[in-house]
Formats: structure tokens, sequence, C-alpha cells
């Protein structure tokens, strides 16, 4: 192709306004939003009932913990086995199936909240299967996405809308689960079936897949490519899968913490309570979706604005050595949301366009698992923590953000060889 028909190919392809892919997709973005939002909702949406879980079932805080956490455990192992699953029988075929599991893991937790007497285990096993649909629907919208548009901009346009949705759910899961609770303390188990059909039909009827061109290529080869990806790779790959479990344990430590808190030392509940952790939650849903916008292709970029966003988030927490006061802590959490929501979609955005379609889901996949530790260790350390002091909870947090800003500055080096190239 001589430079005359890759100009008037770039022309029309990079062609703004309503014509572009993004406009005549736009149906398909909703119906992909609303996966990480309604796997969010299933999760995050039980962080302010934690401290009722513990009254009405007689349970410690550590144990009430473990109901977010079992749920990402269970989430871990099984992301990169749908994630290869998906790049072998197709995004939908994972997708749709997961939500359907997702949904009989709420309806079991529910039930048991409802009816059982002794209730915290069958609720544990309610969300174990939680886990294993979450593990094949939100991880996987990543690499579809990847799929479905050829522009690196559109991509990452598209990914920040996602992640928007992402942390829009964390914004509304407080203010809702902390209404619901006020209502009936289980109510919230119900509205996950609920979500995941609404869900289910978009997806369905709304989301069309692009078509696979060739075979999916044997284990056996697929296993070595994915090999080769992380020795040419390695370097900014676990950067990025390091940085993004930390960002996840120092979020759901933080709201784990303010939950405590608020109902325990502070008497903040119900709707108030929830409310006030939507503000840092808010803050972190805003600055991502700007950051989404912004970002474009600009690999670079990305780099100085996760390297930023991660020093925000740790000196907001630092400082709260000096006080503890209502405002003063609800200030700088919402200062540490900013620095977590630059982040986000910088991380999608490098990790989703620096790895080839072939291997795209398994390597997202094993991205989303460690987003996942960083879930299931915050609420059980914080926890711990809390019985002994809360200023260790703010020197592990801001900590675990001094050792994340480190990686981004010595491992993510864009526009070197092995590095996703610079926009």
């Amino acid at each position: 192709m001589d430079y005359s028909e890759k100009l008037c190919q770039q022309t029309s392809t990079d062609k703004p306004g309503k014509s572009g892919e993004v406009a005549k997709q736009k149906w398909a973005i909703l119906s992909l939003s609303s996966i990480p939002l309604v796997m969010t909702l299933g999760n995050s949406m039980l962080i302010p009932v934690l401290p009722a879980m513990e009254k009405e079932l007689s349970i410690t805080s550590f144990q009430t913990s473990m109901i977010i956490t079992v749920y990402s455990i269970v989430a871990i192992f099984l992301i990169p086995v749908a994630g290869y699953l998906s790049d072998h029988i197709g995004r939908k075929k994972v997708i749709i199936p997961s939500l359907i599991i997702t949904a009989l893991g709420g309806a079991i937790s529910a039930w048991a909240s409802w009816k059982v007497e002794d209730a915290y285990w069958i609720i544990l096993v309610g969300r174990a299967l939680q886990g294993v649909g979450a593990a094949g629907a939100a991880p996987i919208v990543l690499p579809l996405v990847g799929d479905m548009f050829k522009r690196d901009h559109d991509v990452s346009s598209t990914l920040g809308v996602i992640e928007t949705s992402n942390t829009f759910g964390k914004v509304l899961s407080p203010v809702l689960g902390a209404f619901l609770a006020g209502i009936v303390w289980f109510l919230p188990f119900f509205l996950i079936p609920v979500f995941c059909a609404i869900s289910i039909l978009m997806m369905a009827f709304l989301v069309k897949c692009p078509k696979r061109e060739e075979k999916p290529i044997p284990f056996k080869t697929f296993f070595a490519n994915v090999k080769d990806t992380f020795t040419k790779k390695g370097r900014w790959l676990n950067a990025i899968f390091f940085i993004g479990g930390i960002l996840m344990f120092v979020l759901f430590g933080i709201l784990f913490y303010l939950s405590e808190i608020f109902e325990k030392e502070l008497g903040i509940k119900d709707l108030k309570k929830g409310l006030f952790l939507a503000l840092p939650l808010g803050a972190l849903c805003l600055s991502s979706y700007i950051t989404g916008k912004v970002i474009k292709k600009n690999k670079v970029l990305m780099k100085w604005l996760i390297l930023a966003g991660i020093l925000m988030a740790g000196a907001s927490i630092a400082v709260l050595y000096f006080s503890v006061k209502l405002w003063f802590l609800l200030t700088m959490f919402t200062i540490c949301g900013v620095g977590i929501g630059v982040c986000l979609p910088s991380l999608d955005a490098l990790i989703t366009e620096g790895i080839e379609k072939e291997e795209r889901g398994t390597i997202t996949s094993i991205y989303s698992s460690m987003r996942f530790i960083g879930v299931a260790a915050g609420p059980p350390l914080v926890a711990l923590l809390l019985k002994k002091s809360d200023i260790w909870i703010f020197v592990l947090l801001s900590g675990a953000c001094v050792l994340s800003a480190l990686v981004a500055l010595l491992k993510i080096r864009p526009g070197r060889k092995e590095e996703p190239a610079g926009g």
C-alpha cells in the first residue's frame, strides 16, 4: 500500500464525530458498561451493610469482611480460565452464562438471609458463586472492547466509559446499599439477580461481537505465545498488574474502614452513611471519566498520570496521621479517590492496547485477577488493624501507594522497544 492509500485510509478511520465507530456502537457500549456496573453493585453495595450483618448474624468484623473477600478469592483463580475461554469460544459465550451464575449466587444469599436462622455459611456459598460469575463477566469486557474498535483513540475512550461505569457503580453502591438495608438488612442481596437479568438481556440483544476471521490457535501454541508475551513485555505488564492490585487494596481498605468508623464510633448510619461513603467514590468516578477522555493514545501521558495519581492518593492518606476528624477524613479520602480515578483508565488503556488480540483476553484477565487480590486483601487486613490503631492502617495504605509509585516510575517506560509505544 503506497503513502496516498495509507493517508486516505487513516483519514477515513480517524474521522471524528457521530459517524465514528463509537457513535455507531453506542448501545453496545451501554450494554457493556452495565456489566461492571452490575458486578460493582453486587459487591460494593454490601460494604455499608457489613456492620448490620455483623449484628444480625452475630459474627465478628473479620467474618463480615470475608463476605467481601470470598467473592474476590474465587474470582482470582477463575478469571484467567475465563479469559482463555473467551479467546477461544467467544466473549459473549462466556459473559452471559457468567451473569446467570452471578444471579444464582445472589439469589442463594438472599434466600439464606431471609429464611435461614444460621445463614452466614450459606451466604458465603452464594457469595462464592457470585465470584464464579464475576470471573467470567466484567474482566472479559476489556478485551471485547479491544476487539470491537480498530483505533486506539476509540479503545481508550470506550475503556474510559467502562471504567466510569465501574466507578459510578462504586458511587451508587453505598447509597443504594445503605438505603435498602435501612428497610431490611438483607434487601441488597435481592437486587443482584434483578440487575443481572437486565444486563443479560442487553448483552444478548444489543452487543454483536466481531466475527473471528481465524480459528483459535491450539493451547500449546497459545501458551507459548503468552509466555513469549511475558518474556518480551513482562517489565511493564507486571508493573501494571502490581499497581492495579494495590489500588484496589487501598480503595476497599478505605471503604471498609470508613464503614466501620462511621457506624461504630461516629454513629452515622443508613442513608447518611451511604452518602458520606459516596463522596470519595464520586471523586473517583469523575476523575476516571475525565482521564479516559484526555489520555487518548498518549502512553507517555498515561505513565505520568498513573504516577501523579498514586502519589496524590498516598499523600492524602499519610496526612491523616495528624487528624481523623470527620470532615478532614472525608476530604483526604476524596482526594485519594481522585488519585485512584486518574490511574485506572490509564492502566486499562496501557494493558489493552499493548497486547495482541490473540492473548488479550488472557492477559487482561490476569490483570483483573490482580485487582481482585487487592479487593480480597483490603477489608480483612483493615479489620485486623482496627483492633490495634488507626495509625497503622494509614501507614499500611500510604506505604503501599509509595511502593506502587516507585514501580510505576521505574518499570513503565513508554517508547522502549519492549514497552507500549508512545503516542
